[in-house]
């Protein structure tokens, strides 16, 4: 079978150029970040604000609606919009800063990603305008008001939907060629009014030429000619025409800051940046935009009157070659790229049945490629200030990421969510890859190189966090993440590897892993701290922060993942041992460190205390306090359940081909039988005579997961909760001193402050913790097979293979997205009868950051698509898993 168009597009370049030259590396949100904060004090969300971000030139960025640029963010495309009821246009989505709402930030806007090609050869986002002013007050006033115990104030509560006067706004690309893109928008009124909308298409440039520095001092320039022609020049992306068919007029001024409006100063041209804005607006009345149709920043204005149920379309063409008819092949390509999308998709989807589905993997995948973002960031220049702009506060050199003046990001990155995580976060971004590597290997390989590149990894081999405290600890996933993307990627490649791959990044991991070994075990004992590692509130306390009592805190979960990173470690320099012999040394290196962890995990090397509570069956936190005694924090959370994860299957055909490793592997389990006897069965062969490395023998094991499976505690109809729902009516008190600090079962929103109050993890399921939960059961099917039975739910009485519980977690999890065959609601979105009635929204789905641990409902980031984007792979591994058990039982 010959490959589609798509994919021989993907092979002809693993980069970021060619056909993946332009995309949607758009930022959806930049003002109120880390990067354009030159504040004294670290406020980045009162230092630039919504408000100013339409008069206020960015350094690090740019942000819009359903916009795309070049690879460098060079060259800016994107669509503002007027309702003409608004006050400003509407260029960029809106939402809600942390300090404004009540739980945290939170865009208070309606989009949905609909439709992306891997190389972006075809891509489609909807955007709901309504007709009636948009309510900007009434949800910052609203949400003010509201306390954290209250949900949410969103844009649906506000009733601007309930007579359906809105627009919906279909954006689309299409590529003739790598530097040859069709731009289509149609609106569509909703509403049962003929109704007005000025639709303008924009194109600017980054702003370079201001800040002083002598490579960027040759300012860019567009022109216009007649209504009908916008020519643009860039001294380092050169000449380009973006056509125009049928605009009004052509608007332009210049990509710079008002400082009339924002400081009461002098503006360095009568054209600022929302001089297009201005002139709107006020329909035509202000004179700011540039009468000889020349500056940074231009738009195409286009006002109709759209009748009800009727619907608009226009066209634009950019492109940089001269071309007399640009509108003659339009619809023809149009019509061929939507073609070879859907056949690299049937492709793609080729073993998943279920229609519903299809539709919801297809539309997870759209945002995972949707939310690829152009990310700068010069960590030393940021600190220092710019030539031509007045010098920072001295405060900033003692402040956020000093300690990280050798960064410097200019990439194609993963976002976690381009409005409310428009940043790299390095755990979250391992996640991406995972499902990334169905649609672009080379990708995902890229992705998780970059961040161990030495113009990120810090010099001491800490990995940066996200911008906001790039020297914060996320959990060690990468290995993980490296392994899986090698595993797809060689599925998808006829079984042929890319040791190239696991070897590069194989050996910035060893860096990584020397760090923790140095810094974040504190007593050399084996036994690792880290903090909150990702999972903000699932403590009793901060436990990135001084603790309350002083000392130290030996954490189950960051000595689960240690003990996990070992095993991913061992498995990749096994594979890579196949192929160069001498990493058999470093097999035997990670072999040696997880026994030596799994022996600390057992006795901290002091037989009376332990991670594992005996009374309790499960994996605790253990606080030690000066000059006091050590306790067990004795929280039944997602921390105790992480040393699942640390288990890994190796097969007899393996060992035999690594004749080095096997000897050492036999010396020290025969040399030391202490270390030996902590190791699940690795003497007894399992199915297929594989063996098991595990720090959970059988008994363990069995009694973590029938605290996992019990409904009445972890287990919910949608996945796995964060937070045992033991603490639902058993709050878990902590006394300190007079204080006495409470957690309880929380399934929705965070109701404390801790870390923002904008996320939580007592309670909420969470993909990314799901899906290692399904990966590590099926790792344990591998070795224990059929034959090994738990009884699953708990206190059901009903016994199933590992595999099966594995297929329920996921099937419950994908549950989420799928609508209720009685009531026909897709749960995440079960607060608004309009998103599963309405045939204009029932379809269109959008990705949560995480999801209510009673009734799914989604919570957080509403399109963090990037680690809830799993769903697609878990879809994936649910018909993998029935086929495979279809197929043993006929045999």
């Amino acid at each position: 079978m010959t490959d589609g168009a798509e994919k021989v597009r993907l092979k002809q370049r693993a980069d970021n150029k060619g056909w993946k030259k332009w995309g949607p590396y758009l930022a959806e949100r930049q003002w109120g970040t880390v990067r354009e904060d030159y504040s004294s004090n670290g406020d980045a969300w009162n230092f630039f604000t919504h408000d100013m971000a339409r008069s206020r030139a960015y350094r690090w960025g740019e942000d819009g609606i359903g916009g795309i640029s070049d690879n460098k963010g060079h060259i800016c495309l994107a669509f503002a919009f007027w309702n003409h009821k608004d006050g400003i246009l509407k260029e960029r989505l809106f939402g809600l800063t942390n300090p404004e709402s009540n739980h945290g930030e939170d865009v208070k806007e309606l989009y949905y990603y609909v439709d992306s090609t891997p190389t972006h050869s075809y891509m489609k986002m909807l955007y709901k305008y309504p007709q009636q002013a948009f309510p900007y007050s009434k949800l910052l006033d609203e949400n003010r008001r509201r306390n954290r115990t209250q949900p949410e104030y969103e844009l649906m509560d506000t009733g601007i939907f309930d007579k359906d006067e809105y627009f919906d706004i279909e954006m689309e690309y299409a590529k003739a060629d790598e530097n040859d893109i069709l731009i289509k928008l149609t609106a569509h009124n909703r509403s049962s009014k003929a109704a007005p909308l000025t639709m303008l298409p924009t194109i600017w440039f980054r702003n370079t030429w201001i800040w002083g520095y002598e490579n960027y001092s040759v300012r860019p320039m567009l022109t216009g000619y007649s209504k009908s022609l916008i020519e643009v020049n860039h001294k380092i992306l050169g000449k380009y025409k973006l056509y125009v068919e049928d605009a009004d007029s052509l608007l332009f001024c210049e990509n710079e800051t008002n400082y009339e409006r924002l400081y009461g100063s002098p503006n360095f041209s009568p054209y600022p940046k929302d001089g297009i804005n201005d002139y709107v607006v006020s329909n035509g009345k202000k004179q700011t935009v540039n009468p000889n149709h020349i500056g940074t920043k231009a738009a195409a204005k286009y006002t109709r009157k759209i009748a009800a149920g009727g619907s608009f379309t226009l066209r634009l063409r950019f492109s940089n070659y001269s071309n007399h008819e640009p509108f003659a092949d339009f619809e023809d390509v149009f019509a061929q790229r939507i073609k070879e999308a859907d056949e690299f998709y049937d492709d793609l989807q080729k073993s998943v049945l279920d229609a519903e589905l299809r539709r919801v993997q297809r539309q997870a995948y759209a945002g995972m490629l949707w939310s690829k973002q152009f990310y700068y960031y010069n960590v030393n220049e940021w600190l220092n200030g710019d030539p031509a702009m007045p010098k920072p506060a001295p405060e900033r050199k003692f402040g956020r990421n000093r300690t990280w003046r050798h960064m410097y990001t200019a990439n194609i990155l993963s976002m976690p969510d381009k409005w409310e995580y428009p940043w790299f976060a390095a755990w979250d971004l391992a996640f991406h890859c995972v499902p990334l590597a169905r649609l672009d290997p080379d990708f995902a390989k890229r992705q998780l190189a970059v961040v161990l590149r030495e113009y990120y990894m810090h010099p001491n081999g800490q990995i940066p966090a996200y911008e906001w405290t790039f020297s914060d600890v996320n959990p060690p996933v990468h290995a993980w993440a490296t392994w899986k993307v090698y595993e797809i990627d060689k599925e998808m490649n006829g079984g042929v590897g890319d040791i190239g791959f696991l070897e590069r990044v194989f050996h910035k991991l060893l860096l990584n892993f020397t760090w923790w070994v140095n810094i974040k075990d504190e007593q050399g004992n084996n036994i690792f701290g880290g903090g909150f590692l990702g999972m903000d509130n699932i403590g009793v306390f901060d436990r990135s922060a001084q603790l309350p009592l002083g000392g130290h805190l030996e954490q189950a979960d960051g000595t689960g993942w240690m003990a996990m990173y070992t095993l991913n470690m061992l498995r990749i320099a096994c594979e890579i041992s196949l192929e160069r012999r001498a990493y058999q040394d470093m097999a035997s290196k990670f072999f040696e460190h997880f026994l030596h962890i799994a022996g600390a995990m057992k006795s901290l090397g002091r037989e009376e205390i332990s991670l594992w509570d005996e009374d309790d069956q499960f994996y605790y936190d253990l606080l030690h306090i000066p000059n006091g005694p050590s306790m067990l924090l004795k929280l039944r959370s997602m921390v105790g359940l992480i040393p699942l994860f640390a288990v890994e299957v190796i097969d007899p055909d393996m060992l035999e081909k690594l004749p080095d490793f096997k000897r050492r592997v036999e010396w020290v389990l025969t040399n030391r039988p202490d270390l030996a006897s902590l190791i699940s069965r690795w003497y007894e062969p399992g199915k297929g005579e594989t063996r098991l490395l595990s720090i959970i023998r059988g008994h363990r094991m069995k009694m973590i997961l029938k605290r996992m499976f019990d409904e009445s505690e972890f287990l919910s109809d949608f996945g796995v909760r964060s937070l045992s729902k033991y603490y639902e009516t058993n709050p878990y008190e902590f006394r300190v001193g007079n204080e006495v600090l409470r957690v309880a079962y929380t399934p929705a929103e965070s109701t404390g402050a801790m870390f923002g109050g904008n996320s939580n993890w007592r309670g909420p399921v969470w993909f990314p913790m799901n899906f290692l939960i399904v990966d590590s059961l099926l790792k344990f099917h591998q070795y224990y097979g059929d034959d090994f039975e738990i009884e699953y739910p708990t206190n059901s009485g009903q016994m199933v293979t590992i595999r099966e519980a594995a297929l329920s977690v996921a099937g419950r999890l994908i549950r989420i997205f799928v609508p209720d065959e009685t009531t026909g609601l897709r749960p995440y979105q079960r607060q608004y009868d309009k998103f599963n009635t309405d045939p204009n929204f029932r379809n269109h789905l959008q990705f949560f950051e995480y999801f209510n641990g009673n009734d799914g409902s989604g919570l957080g980031a509403s399109h963090q698509t990037g680690w809830t984007g799993l769903i697609a792979e878990l879809i994936d591994y649910s018909y993998t898993l029935q086929r495979a058990r279809v197929k043993e039982d006929v045999s």
